[in-house]
């Protein structure tokens, strides 16, 4: 990535936080679009410009991209879709002309993917180019291998290789990239709600008896958007809800603070793999 300014539209979590970091490591300026609701304050001090984006104006962002020079821009973070489904929604997010022009060009469905690369080929429109966060952050893409202490049991294999088929077609489906596994039956399939929440979830049908969290990415996954991400607050979820052992796909997912993500896993007595596509078939 060049010395040039980098937009950044962020959501809540911390890659964003990780990302302009790295860019500042970097040399790179960061003109940061914050969601108010989700990004974090502590953004601001990290960014060459920051401005919250309080309302659903897609104007706003492009001539704040524009002004600052920012000819590439990138997403990082997680936006909350569920708010998209509540009541009187137009009317708190108070979108702008050219916002509905955009979904009045776009195609019927709101999965991911349509609004996302809808979204993107929009911005192109005046001349503003989406690129991958990990272009300058490939070190977090997971790699292959058993990460923690503990392998997975051979009950804990037959539910990742069980697990791995059914979510890779849920992501196909552009539904959701998590499935929760107990004994081979799915116990809980991620969609809007998000991963953290689907653990949840599963962990109140199992009683803390137990299971497994498979995540990976999206078939033909785009880089640029929506890379399955893991955390600390993935691992403190599952040690809440009774899960055992975390299945990822290497090299495309993310896992922020990599160490003490394992450290913490370690504590916990979980199991953590990595693999690729054809790992689950032959381990």
């Amino acid at each position: 990535m060049s010395k040039a300014p980098v937009g950044l539209i962020a959501g809540a979590g911390r890659f964003p936080i990780v990302f302009a970091e790295k860019a500042r490591e970097l040399g790179v300026p960061v003109v940061c679009l914050g969601v108010a609701g989700m990004a974090e304050k502590e953004l601001i001090p990290l960014c060459t410009e920051f401005h919250w984006i309080r309302r659903l104006s897609l104007g706003f962002v492009i001539r704040k991209l524009q002004a600052a020079g920012a000819t590439n821009w990138t997403m990082a973070g997680k936006y909350h879709k569920r708010i998209l489904m509540q009541p009187w929604m137009w009317w708190r997010l108070l979108p702008d002309r050219r916002v509905f022009r955009f979904l009045y060009r776009r195609s019927r469905d709101n999965k991911d993917d349509t609004i996302l690369l809808a979204l993107i080929a929009e911005m192109e429109r005046d001349g503003l180019h989406c690129v991958s966060a990990l272009d300058i952050l490939p070190e977090l893409l997971v790699p292959e291998g058993c990460l923690t202490k503990r392998q997975p049991t051979e009950a804990e294999w037959n539910d990742i290789r069980f697990g791995w088929m059914l979510a890779k077609e849920m992501g196909r489906l552009d539904i959701g990239q998590s499935v929760m596994i107990r004994h081979r039956a799915c116990i809980a399939v991620e969609a809007i709600e998000g991963t953290d929440a689907c653990i949840i979830r599963a962990g109140e049908l199992c009683k803390r008896a137990g299971f497994t969290v498979v995540k990976v990415a999206k078939p033909k996954q785009d880089m640029r958007f929506d890379v399955p991400t893991v955390g600390l607050t993935t691992i403190e979820n599952m040690h809440k809800a009774g899960a055992k052992c975390l299945a990822l796909e290497a090299g495309q997912t993310i896992v922020l603070d990599q160490e003490q993500v394992i450290a913490l896993a370690n504590k916990y007595g979980m199991a953590v793999v990595a693999m690729d596509e054809s790992s689950p078939l032959t381990v």
